[in-house]
Order: C-alpha cells, then structure tokens, then sequence
C-alpha cells in the first residue's frame, strides 16, 4: 500500500470517528443535521448540513470553533493522533471562505499598489489560512502577528 493511500485511509478514518462524535450530539442535542464526510488535501473536513443549526456556528463562528476543537480531541482521544480536521456547519465556512478570499485579494492589490504593508483585522486560524494562501498564490508574502484571540494578518508587497 502506499503512503499516500495510507494517509488518505487515515483521514477517512479521523472524518467516520468525527463523524460518529457529531452524530451522538446531534442527538444528545436534538438537532436534525445530516453529515458529509470528505478529505480535502491534507486533512478530514466533515459538514453538517441541514435544519436550524445556527446555535452551532454562533456568534462569529465561536461555537463552530469551539465544537471543531472539541471534534479533534474525540479523534485524537480514538486515534492516539493530533487532527487538522475542518468542521463547517451549515455552511458557515464555505460562506466565509469567499468573503475572505474577496478581501485578501483587494487587500494583495492594496498592498501592490501602495507598496506598503496592509494589516487586516483580528481573524481566527482558519480565517488567517484562508487569507495566507490566497496571497501565497498572489507571489506575496504574509504573517500573522498579535496574540489570540487578536492574531491578525500582514500582507507585505513584494
């Protein structure tokens, strides 16, 4: 077998056990949600779907983020391994993930035209993500800077 397949046999498994997690609070909760797993590049993502689920992305994404983290420790305690994994929530992150790639390419623009460093607002790591390979593929550099729940990105020009 090969690595590669071996890690995406991995994956799959970290997305049934957090699969199986979400599930059981779904009913421990009594929401109607439908699951989907899938592996995107490096790491499980699985999507809760359907119903009134807004409760679970809270204000912000905070219950989306704290419920992630809670989903990645029932993998890690089954697996004995640290998880990547990403949880949307009736499409939540989808959501956000087009408005932050819309704002790190005006804020790639910005940082070209005016040859200056453009700092974005506070953003959680999933957000910075987004934002830093969006201006990787742009040929720019970008870090994070600030201490959580403050950590923000700087876009610097070439």
């Amino acid at each position: 077998m090969s690595d590669q397949k071996s890690r995406v046999e991995a994956l799959e498994n970290e997305g049934e056990i957090a699969a199986d997690y979400l599930e059981e609070l779904l009913d421990i909760a009594d929401l109607d949600g439908d699951l989907d797993m899938d592996v995107e590049g490096d790491r499980a993502a699985v999507s809760i779907i359907g119903g009134d689920l807004g409760q679970l992305v809270g204000k912000d994404g905070e219950v989306l983020e704290a419920l992630q983290e809670l989903t990645r420790l029932a993998v890690l305690r089954s697996t004995g391994e640290r998880s990547r994994l990403m949880l949307d929530v009736a499409g939540h992150r989808a959501r956000r993930r087009e408005v932050l790639e819309a704002q790190g390419a005006a804020a790639v623009e910005e940082a070209k035209s005016s040859g200056e460093a453009v700092r974005l607002e506070p953003m959680s790591p999933f957000e910075r993500k987004v934002v830093h390979d969006v201006v990787a593929a742009a040929g720019l550099v970008s870090e994070s800077e600030g201490v959580e729940p403050r950590r923000y990105v700087v876009i610097r020009p070439e």
